[in-house]
């Protein structure tokens, strides 16, 4: 099963796909998505959504995880983010993939064993689960990658009767 997990971000959008067959978890293509701050944002989430759905029509994923919004502090973030996920929501939707949505503390504790891990232990546990060469960069590349192990994992153990 092909996961595809998303790291939502106007300027950053961090992507990855985990495949997860038999009890490994095998990379295929991860990066970022890439917007100019000088772009109207219009413009930034038609990129944001033109390049998420080329991804998606080339690896055919068969599902995409996304993590729940979650803002603690800087409220000014959350509505580009918001604006971001709603893209991403609309890639999958015209994609017709299905959707696993997680919160962070879920996504942490899946990769990490601990839900309140820091950014470190996530990434440290996200190159060895997928034996990388290097740490993913940036950390919004790390962060999909982490929801693609998470829906992976939750993915794999419905099938098998297990969640």
């Amino acid at each position: 099963m092909l996961a595809l997990g998303i790291d939502p971000g106007t300027a950053i959008c961090g992507y990855g796909f985990v495949e997860y067959k038999g009890s490994r978890l095998i990379p295929h293509e991860y990066g970022a998505i890439t917007t100019s701050p000088k772009a109207r944002m219009q413009d930034r989430l038609m990129t944001l959504y033109d390049e998420l759905d080329g991804l998606i029509k080339k690896y055919k994923p068969d599902v995409m995880g996304v993590e729940q919004l979650f803002f603690n502090r800087n409220v000014t973030t959350a509505i580009p983010v918001g604006q971001a996920r709603g893209v991403v929501l609309l890639a999958a939707a015209k994609n017709n993939l299905e959707l696993v949505e997680r919160t962070p503390l879920q996504v942490k504790q899946a990769v990490t064993g601990y839900g309140k891990a820091d950014k470190k232990q996530v990434i440290y546990m996200v190159t060895k689960l997928l034996h990388l060469p290097k740490p993913p960069s940036p950390d919004d590349v790390a962060d999909a990658l982490a929801v693609a192990i998470c829906t992976s994992y939750m993915m794999n153990s419905q099938i098998r009767g297990l969640g």
